[in-house]
């Protein structure tokens, strides 16, 4: 009883697509594509991909890294993760998805995230101290009062 040799992993014509992901440097870890991918979040030719599809040149991929959407276009394959010029040929993203890129980078730029701009975090103890000595300051409106809009006081 023969057994036919199992397909070589690594073989240059054959490559899963959570590998490829990982090769091509749109997520840091391989563990992280599989997940991206199980989660339904990859598109290949605008069906929903598995793990273990075989990317081939020219096809579709659209991807969602965090917030934004990102379409490319297969232009070569590889399993090795190299460096990122040499991961930059096996791609070419679309016009539209570099303009939807620059787009949402604009808009968080001119809105921050309000929680960014945070640095110091919760007030301390001293701090929460002296915030409530300065309420209590003679001449502050009693700040658990309530508000009128009437003239007397």
């Amino acid at each position: 009883m023969s057994r036919s040799p199992k397909p070589d992993d690594d073989s240059p014509g054959r490559v899963r697509l959570d590998k490829w992901l990982w090769a091509a440097r749109f997520y840091k870890t391989r563990a992280l594509a599989a997940e991206t991918i199980d989660r339904g979040r990859v598109l290949v030719n605008g069906t929903v991909a598995k793990a273990s599809r075989e990317p081939r040149v020219g096809d579709v991929i659209q991807m969602r890294t965090g917030d934004v959407v990102r379409t490319v276009v297969v232009r070569g394959l590889s399993t090795v993760r190299g460096p990122a010029p040499q991961a930059a040929l096996l791609y070419e993203e679309t016009p539209e998805s570099i303009a939807a890129r620059e787009r949402y980078a604009e808009l968080r730029r001119l809105a921050p995230e309000p929680a960014a701009t945070l640095t110091q975090g919760r007030p301390t103890k001293r701090d929460r101290r002296r915030i409530e000595e300065w309420r209590a300051a003679p001449g502050r409106r009693d700040w658990n009062a309530r508000w009128s809009a009437s003239l007397d006081d």
